[in-house]
């Protein structure tokens, strides 16, 4: 189950090089449900995520670069690179800061994972962290990538 909230932030943290970051380069195979093929760093992953906003099943399965590269050919839409910063904060949870690049390079999104819905409820945003887009679906990777670039 991934539980997680999104947000629009005001501003990025100073000296981002002083947080673990990853490249994650990704595409969907299929949007509804959606099956998505991710690298990260050197990592491969297949994804499944059920419906919902908020809360939503998720699946992950590892695969090998061949199978990576085979099934990104058969992605539709746009194929979506962004840089992660994995930020701690308090209660052990960490903000994960994506800065896209390519076709969508400006935009920035936040997301908070979160143990149970009862704590991503209760969860009381830094100021910093701007507007709450969780229940917005076009902050959705899977709705970026068919967007028209």
């Amino acid at each position: 189950m991934e539980i997680e909230r999104k947000f629009l932030p005001k501003e990025c943290p100073l000296n981002l090089d002083k947080y673990q970051c990853v490249l994650i380069e990704q595409a969907y195979l299929n949007t509804d449900p959606v099956v998505r093929v991710r690298k990260q760093d050197d990592e491969y992953i297949l994804t499944y995520k059920g419906k919902g906003m908020l809360a939503r099943e998720e699946y992950n399965l590892p695969l090998n670069e061949k199978s990576y590269l085979h099934l990104l050919n058969k992605a539709d839409g746009n194929v979506i690179t962004k840089r992660r910063y994995k930020i701690p904060l308090e209660n052990n949870l960490v903000a994960e800061l994506d800065i896209f690049e390519n076709s969508f390079k400006g935009l920035v999104i936040l997301e908070v994972e979160f143990s149970s819905i009862e704590d991503a409820n209760a969860f009381e945003a830094p100021e910093w962290f701007g507007e709450d887009v969780t229940n917005n679906p076009i902050y959705a990777n899977s709705y970026l990538s068919r967007m028209k670039k």
